[in-house]
């Protein structure tokens, strides 16, 4: 048996940087492939969230009631026009409980 003071023999230094820049290359490859198929990531809505989806835009287009009913009240205050009656609030207050 020959030792060569812990140098391999010759020609099996190149084999194993062959081998070792090889494994490198498969794992730049690998990871190549990987960022490919991140760029291919979708999403996927359900029925269900394309029908609130749809809800959604129809509620945004209807026009805001409210803020003209409330309009028309400011005004009957500001004018001394806008009465309240109790028995009306009384009933409302009940039909709650």
């Amino acid at each position: 048996m020959k030792i060569n003071g812990g140098k391999l023999p010759e020609g099996q230094d190149v084999y194993l940087r062959t081998e070792k820049t090889q494994g490198r290359e498969a794992i730049n490859e690998a990871r190549k492939v990987d960022k490919r198929q991140s760029v291919q990531d979708r999403v996927e809505l359900s029925g269900k969230a394309k029908e609130l989806d749809a809800l959604k835009k129809i509620i945004n287009e209807l026009p805001d009631m409210r803020a003209k009913k409330v309009e028309e009240i400011k005004k009957a205050i500001e004018t001394g026009n806008y009465t309240v009656d109790p028995n009306k609030v009384a009933s409302k207050l009940l039909e709650e409980l």
